[in-house]
């Protein structure tokens, strides 16, 4: 038995319905691009879209909303930025592919998935990294902070500045984590990042990467036991209300970045770049002092809501996760170490 041929015009239709779909798939992309980068003819206006997956209450989000405003006192209302958060654009991964190709004109992501992206960024990941948060900032604010922000131009995107995350330390809903004997058997929510991945194995845990957006529900359900994060994150998330411990081993130190898109960068004037960078700028000491502030009150307000707060002992912590440390030895990684290792 033959199969049938289509008719003539039923080709023709197909042509046509084809046609059409692609048109629209173009004509959404065109207008997903003039959306990112949004340059009202009538007004003048320059209107910068901003996606993140943190909530309204995040200490991050609330930075990001001060320096929306001081954009547009510092042009002279030319210029705004319109925040989205809680994941409206899409997850980290999705809103960094996004400004890469200048879909979206600027997004805040942990460092940790920009491995993928930008190898360079899995030193942020090295547990114990940095002696302490004047070592941590004396870092990001110095020459080598400055090189890995511009380490992203060749992907599409620059990174404008960094963003006070606090240490990360682990949060579980069965027992604390007192010492790395405790992960063993625990299935740990990590980002998708290769060395937090690393981490949690060495540490003798499961490491499992989840959405941010998903991770309520993973922890109610038992899917995994615990997650690590900071205080304001921990609180935020209302991930307590599953998880009634919370061990301040604070293994890493992972900065925020906010990043731009390469080609929206390139399509501003100098004026309107170096007005972002100021705004951005002032929105890192706004957000820092923000982040102290915020991070006492949630540690305060974990234990009201009947959280246990515990103080392990960091050294045999710091003592599993060597290995860590060897594999980079002779790469670039492990130069920058070194030079991080260095700085006062």
């Amino acid at each position: 038995m033959t199969e049938e041929r289509p008719s003539n015009t039923r080709l023709l239709f197909s042509g046509l319905a084809l046609g059409f779909l692609v048109g629209a798939g173009l004509m959404a992309w065109m207008f997903s691009v003039i959306a990112a980068n949004s340059q009202n003819s009538g007004s003048g206006q320059v209107v910068l879209k901003l996606g993140h997956a943190l909530d309204q209450e995040h200490p991050v989000h609330v930075a990001m909303v001060h320096m929306s405003e001081r954009l547009g006192e510092l042009s002279g209302g030319t210029m705004t930025i319109e925040v989205y958060p809680n994941g409206q654009l899409g997850s980290e991964t999705d809103c960094i592919e996004q400004v890469q190709r200048g879909a979206l004109a600027m997004m805040k992501t942990s460092t940790a998935p920009m491995e993928g992206f930008i190898p360079e960024m899995a030193l942020f990941g090295l547990p114990y990294l940095f002696r302490d948060e004047e070592h941590y900032w004396n870092v990001l604010n110095g020459e080598i902070g400055q090189e890995l922000l511009e380490k992203g131009v060749r992907n599409g995107m620059r990174g404008i500045c960094y963003y006070d995350s606090g240490s990360r330390s682990f949060y579980t809903t069965k027992k604390p984590i007192l010492s790395p004997a405790d992960l063993k058997g625990q299935k740990i929510r990590v980002m998708r990042s290769k060395m937090s991945m690393d981490m949690i194995s060495q540490m003798g845990g499961s490491p499992t990467p989840i959405p941010w957006g998903e991770l309520y529900t993973a922890l109610q359900q038992g899917m995994v036991d615990g997650a690590e994060n900071n205080a304001p994150s921990f609180y935020t998330s209302r991930h307590f209300e599953v998880c009634k411990f919370y061990s301040l081993d604070q293994h890493t130190r992972i900065p925020d970045i906010v990043l731009f898109s390469q080609s929206i960068w390139d399509n501003l004037t100098e004026q309107q770049q170096a007005w972002v960078q100021e705004a951005a700028d002032e929105s890192v000491e706004f957000q820092r002092q923000l982040w102290k502030e915020q991070t006492a009150e949630n540690l305060t307000q974990l234990e009201e809501a009947g959280v246990k707060i515990y103080h392990p002992d960091k050294e045999p912590f710091r003592e599993i996760v060597k290995p860590l440390y060897a594999q980079f030895e002779g790469t670039e990684i492990g130069e920058y170490v070194k030079r991080i290792q260095a700085v006062q």
